[in-house]
């Protein structure tokens, strides 16, 4: 897998997020012409993208800001973790405790609360931007 792309209203705000996970920004680029249009099937594309980059180099989030066509809202802004389609991203974290407490800065909020698994995982999901699901795992031991 080369990465996971997320439409995004606001990109700054997008990019934070995902940094204060840990992620490095690669790269921004402005996105528009014949070839997007053709990649995506939209006419007119014209969009901001910060590709993120994970600490050990193996994943990226690609980040977007469509300017035009303006991006459109595919349904509740927080759907329920069974909801159809891809819904979260999973990040491996040493204490999840700091994550919680650093993404909730951001404005991120816990979907349930921090669950442990035997004695092995402590797990959680949060609400991103764009209302995504981002998981945080934390392995114990």
């Amino acid at each position: 897998m080369d990465n996971v792309g997320i439409v995004v209203d606001d990109l700054d705000a997008a990019v934070a997020f995902f940094a204060e996970l840990g992620m490095e920004l690669e790269g921004k680029a402005e996105i528009e012409g014949l070839w997007a249009d053709q990649a995506v099937g939209l006419d007119g594309v014209r969009c901001d993208i910060a590709m993120m980059r994970t600490p050990d180099g193996h994943g990226r989030l690609e980040l977007a800001k469509y300017h035009a066509p303006t991006a459109i809202d595919a349904g509740p802004h927080n759907p329920p973790h069974n909801t159809l389609g891809m819904h979260r991203v999973m990040f491996a974290v040493d204490d999840i405790d700091a994550a919680v407490a650093g993404l909730r800065a951001h404005g991120a909020e816990l979907v349930g609360e921090v669950a442990q698994f035997q004695d092995s995982h402590r797990l959680c999901y949060i609400r991103g931007p764009e209302g995504i699901i981002v998981g945080l795992a934390e392995q114990l031991g």
